[in-house]
């Protein structure tokens, strides 16, 4: 057995996703087929639960609109009008101590850009460094929601729409003991701001965003 989050739309300005913890069976092995019986295992946790309408978004997804909502797979726009899969924008932004960043990494592919061993061997991530804006690292996971939503909501209109048929979204690649961010949870945001009808002030501005999505946390960081 394991025991990995779901993460599900609101209708509360104050917390625009709820986190869950559901425990299903796990079955090991990187094959398409056995990541596939584990999502099903988790989805049929879940509807035990009462969580229905639920959306797979990775790679392993069987449904397209979640296998295209990956970060390896979701395209951002970039400079000179080129398109780099998400992960490479997010991977090729962190800038670590003394102001190093390996921007090289905006052209590698997705699983390269992941896999970079100097993102692991370069020191602390002191922030973000996207298109000449540069992110703090608090709230924690603030760019990477940002840049994934911005992305959908400047280029994937659609995709927007059809996001807002679930209301639970998973992620069967994700660890929380191993990794902060997560497209899943994201998608859940998104799905949020755009019910409580705040999608488009979120997005016109850095600070609205994080005004709007981190209200706690921004305000009591705001303080000190």
């Amino acid at each position: 057995m394991a025991n990995r989050p779901i993460f599900i739309a609101t209708s509360k300005t104050d917390k625009l996703f709820e986190e869950v913890g559901i425990e299903f069976k796990f079955f090991n092995g990187f094959s398409i087929s056995q990541k596939a019986k584990s999502i099903n295992s988790l989805h049929e946790s879940a509807k035990k639960e009462q969580y229905n309408n639920i959306l797979e978004v990775s790679t392993k997804s069987d449904n397209k609109l979640g296998w295209g909502l990956s970060a390896f797979n979701l395209m951002v726009d970039f400079e000179n009008e080129q398109k780099i899969s998400l992960e490479c924008a997010f991977q090729g932004s962190k800038v670590f101590d003394n102001n190093v960043q390996y921007k090289d990494i905006y052209s590698l592919q997705s699983i390269q850009a992941k896999k970079d061993l100097r993102l692991k061997n370069s020191g602390n991530i002191i922030g973000f460094n996207y298109l000449n804006i540069f992110w703090e690292n608090e709230p924690k996971t603030s760019f990477y929601d940002w840049l994934y939503i911005n992305t959908l909501y400047k280029n994937y209109p659609d995709i927007i729409d059809a996001l807002m048929k679930f209301d639970v979204f998973t992620d069967i690649e994700f660890n929380p003991k191993k990794s902060i961010n997560c497209q899943a949870r994201t998608c859940a945001i998104l799905v949020s701001l755009k019910r409580l009808d705040l999608l488009d002030e979120a997005m016109k501005s850095k600070k609205s965003f994080l005004e709007i999505v981190y209200p706690k946390k921004y305000i009591q960081k705001s303080l000190f």
